[in-house]
């Protein structure tokens, strides 16, 4: 995941650059040879370890943000947007409303005033049951199509909708966006997300005492226990995209970010198992009630969009990302990136 360092290439400022994915690409890119500052709360856990071997030019508050933006108009090469709520299950829509749309919006405003390119975090969540598919299509009756199932995806639908309004209407833009719709993204320095942590995350443990692990029974017709699909990303492999944008600033868009092959639940976890030497022992429960109306039984990303602009990094495959993600973090006495 690591790159080899080159010369210096700018800096770069992370909004949510100490969560999952953030600080991932903060590795990466300071890899890369770029200068990272990193916009995010740490609070009182463990958070702060994503970013402890990161040597970083500044963390900036979010209760800070503009004011630095402000002072500073001409500091940053690129904005780098992670920071979101992005816990599915968040019901509060006012509080996701102002951190993943106006806050956003914001950004975006601000990008376009400065003349600093943007890339931000969109979701797969917006395809909602995936009933129109899974096409990165930035068309504005396009995106009028989808039906997400949950508030965070909502949120990020209707940032993708403005954005699209905005561009088609000539308004003030930056000299590059794109947007990425992550998938369903697994790796380390996800350990502060609590219940919203990867399934990997969630079996390792299980696994590692040879006890059995759970997943959702299927609920549906058409697939099994432990059939239902999606598409899991290494985190890895997000960061590279990101790199990759970054140091493509002619390329603009709305891009999926997955593998394109969608995998079962069941393969996931017995490659967990399989990267600790041992025998896969499953036990399938019901799956909650509370989100069996909601639950997606398929994602896969359409990378076609990607690829034709240039990206042509091959994904990890999900044996070989759960063997490192296992092996070289979660096994670990210090997991972290």
């Amino acid at each position: 995941m690591n790159a080899s360092n080159d010369s210096y290439k700018g800096l770069v400022l992370i909004t949510g650059g100490a969560g999952f994915i953030g600080s991932v690409a903060a590795a990466t890119l300071e890899g890369a040879g770029y200068d990272i500052a990193i916009c995010d709360r740490l609070r009182s856990g463990d958070k702060w370890r994503n970013i402890a071997k990161r040597d970083l030019v500044d963390i900036i508050s979010p209760d800070n943000l503009f004011d630095v933006l402000e002072s500073n108009p001409g500091a940053f090469d690129a904005v780098v947007h992670m920071g979101a709520i992005s816990s599915t299950t968040e019901t509060d829509a006012d509080l996701i409303v102002d951190t993943n749309f106006k806050l956003s919006m914001a950004l975006w405003q601000w990008c376009a005033e400065t003349e600093t390119p943007l890339i931000y975090a969109s979701s797969a969540a917006t395809y909602g049951d995936g009933a129109n598919g899974f096409d990165d299509d930035i068309d504005r009756a396009a995106l009028a199509k989808l039906r997400p199932m949950n508030p965070y995806g909502w949120s990020k639908l209707l940032f993708d909708r403005r954005v699209a309004a905005m561009v088609e209407a000539g308004e003030p833009s930056p000299p590059q966006w794109a947007g990425l719709r992550f998938f369903n993204v697994y790796g380390p320095n996800e350990y502060h997300k609590g219940s919203m942590q990867s399934v990997v995350s969630h079996i390792f443990p299980s696994a590692r005492e040879g006890a059995t692990a759970r997943l959702f029974e299927s609920h549906h017709p058409d697939y099994e226990d432990g059939g239902q699909l999606r598409d899991f990303v290494w985190v890895g492999d997000c960061a590279k995209m990101i790199h990759w944008l970054v140091s493509n600033p002619s390329v603009s868009g709305l891009f999926n970010c997955g593998t394109g092959k969608a995998r079962s639940f069941r393969e996931l976890a017995e490659a967990v198992y399989r990267a600790l030497d041992c025998e896969p022992e499953i036990q399938y429960v019901p799956t909650p009630e509370a989100i069996r109306n909601r639950y997606q039984y398929f994602t896969e990303a359409d990378m076609a969009r990607a690829r034709a602009a240039g990206f042509d990094h091959k994904p990890t495959s999900l044996e070989d990302g759960i063997t490192m993600y296992v092996r070289d973090y979660l096994a670990t006495e210090d997991p972290y990136l």
